[in-house]
């Protein structure tokens, strides 16, 4: 299905099954890479990422936390770890050196093969180490220093300075978290009113009370595309449906409780809880913008940039969870063009980006109509066919969706 951004290294078998879980927001997640990953099963769970909160709707008690060696053989140092930081931390390794899962994994063929020593894993297992020990002995701990550093892409650190890089125009990376209100920048409430105007008024929106959307879903990596039905209600509850060659892969949030069901998958129905609870959550809000002012807090304006060539203005909110969400909207027209947010792993922040357009009308409102959606280990697009709003939605679809069949790992 999706790969690293970085180019073709790409473990199609597992991603075809196996990725697609972790990426859910309209479609987010964090999964594959190949550094310190088991490989057979005993029973566990994973995730999406981040979201906004309200009184009514928090998320309910989760049930104790399955830990990686929970779940996985050969686990030695990444013990202790959630499952599902676990594997945004594959995701993490992914982008630090830009390879995929057979880079560490030699052996695909089943879960089993996952879990098979090699010299690569133990490589890694020695960089976890002394990244940790840098951090603790020279910044007191604080995660100062990741795979990323040093790695920036390639598989052996970069020491040699790269002078096309020195003297060309410097590229200007926007900060993880906007720590201040930019100076002279608009406040966050005259940004969202125009938000909420461009789209159609604050009142039309607030009439909007559910929608069922039909389109396509296709992965980088993918050929074909996959029919997908996204259902949602307000307040705050979503189900997304991708109908695979190798069965439905579902993601619901009713509201409180989420989970993620997609054959191939270690386990293959799957509780969301934490940050990737969240995740959904802030997904299920944003797509009812007539509340985005009540489903975040704490706004703050960063400096505007470009994205694709149009200026920008860049607002963050947080949702009550560990990192705050950045949107970004179009200066011309006031259209959300962007999500940024971050989930955590035992060595870094994953960044979970997602990109909205062509917007079209709908029951007098503008929705998006193309979303695609960039993770840590892959990319993927969604264009959507028609979107039919205030279709009466049964409640049982945002619930507990059915376990699917195979917990298999694809082979190619």
């Amino acid at each position: 299905m999706a790969m690293p951004i970085r180019q073709s290294k790409v473990c199609f078998s597992l991603r075809r099954m196996t990725i697609r879980t972790a990426a859910f927001l309209f479609l987010s997640g964090v999964f594959v890479s190949c550094i310190v990953l088991g490989g057979v099963f005993a029973y566990g769970q994973t995730g999406v990422q981040t979201g906004g909160q309200t009184a009514a709707q928090r998320p309910a008690p989760a049930q104790k936390e399955l830990m990686a060696e929970d779940v996985y053989k050969n686990i030695q140092v990444l013990r202790g770890v959630p499952e599902n930081q676990f594997l945004s931390t594959m995701g993490f390794f992914s982008a630090s050196i830009g390879e995929s899962c057979e880079f560490c994994h030699d052996d695909e063929s089943s879960w089993a093969g996952y879990a098979k020593d090699n010299e690569h894993k133990q490589t890694a297992r020695k960089m976890i180490l002394m990244m940790n020990a840098i951090n603790k002995s020279y910044f007191g701990g604080a995660r100062k220093l990741t795979c990323y550093s040093c790695h920036r892409g390639t598989d052996f650190p970069k020491v040699t300075p790269n002078l096309a890089e020195q003297y060309s125009a410097p590229v200007v990376e926007q900060p993880d978290v906007i720590t201040e209100q930019a100076e002279g920048a608009p406040s966050a409430d005259q940004i969202l009113h125009k938000y909420l105007q461009a789209l159609g008024g604050a009142q039309r929106l607030a009439g909007i009370s559910s929608f069922v959307a039909k389109g396509t879903y296709q992965g980088y990596a993918e050929v074909d595309k996959s029919p997908i039905d996204i259902m949602a209600k307000a307040p705050g509850q979503r189900v997304t449906i991708i109908h695979t060659s190798n069965g439905d892969w579902t993601t619901a949030y009713d509201g409180r409780s989420g989970w993620v069901a997609e054959p191939g998958r270690p386990v293959p129905l799957l509780e969301l809880t934490g940050q990737f609870l969240e995740a959904v959550k802030v997904d299920a809000d944003l797509a009812f913008p007539a509340r985005i002012k009540q489903s975040f807090s704490q706004w703050r304006v960063g400096y505007p940039t470009t994205i694709n060539d149009r200026d920008v203005e860049v607002v963050q909110g947080t949702s009550g969870g560990d990192f705050p969400v950045k949107l970004y909207f179009d200066k011309e027209s006031g259209m959300l063009v962007r999500q940024t947010r971050y989930t955590n792993s035992p060595v870094g922040l994953n960044p979970t980006q997602i990109d909205y357009g062509d917007y079209r009308d709908v029951s007098g409102v503008k929705m998006p109509f193309r979303l695609t959606t960039i993770w840590t280990d892959g990319r993927a697009t969604t264009e959507l066919s028609q979107i039919q709003a205030n279709t009466p939605v049964d409640a049982a679809k945002f619930g507990k969706p059915a376990a699917p069949a195979s917990s298999q790992p694809a082979t190619r």
